[in-house]
């Protein structure tokens, strides 16, 4: 996915690496990768990290740019990783979760999911495990965010 810069010059190519289980955003202009921001999705214990291309020689960046580089990367932090901000035992919860899921439940798999997470949780905690490890809501309907 690619999304481009409202000033034309710079862009950001977004892409899943599933062996490394992250989300890789790359600032580009033209044909070169200036920055690369990694977003780990599955393991709390990983970090995300921003790198800087070696290759790319001396590069000046407007702050302007970087600064809407580092939202998007901040909005797939909150996205893919929100989750892991939660308590402990609800972390452990979710990561098994995405793992027996793959991240995704459709449509015809949401009812007994949400049987079986009615069954490991207090009720109040059920909407935050549904939204962090889905993003769905008790109802199955999909989280909106911007």
């Amino acid at each position: 996915m690619v999304f481009r810069h409202p000033g034309g010059d710079y862009a950001i190519t977004t892409m899943y690496s599933v062996p490394d289980d992250a989300w890789y955003l790359d600032l580009v202009n033209g044909q070169r990768t200036l920055v690369t921001a990694i977003v780990p999705d599955e393991d709390p214990a990983r970090e995300p990290t921003v790198c800087c291309n070696p290759n790319a020689g001396h590069t000046d960046v407007p702050y302007e740019v970087m600064r809407w580089f580092m939202d998007q990367v901040d909005e797939e932090i909150r996205s893919s990783r929100a989750w892991m901000q939660l308590r402990p035992d609800l972390v452990e919860i979710i990561y098994q979760l995405r793992q027996e899921h793959m991240g995704v439940i459709d449509d015809d798999d949401f009812p007994q999911v949400l049987a079986d997470v009615r069954t490991m949780l207090p009720k109040e905690d059920v909407p935050a495990v549904l939204e962090a490890a889905f993003g769905r809501n008790p109802d199955g309907t999909t989280m909106n965010h911007p």
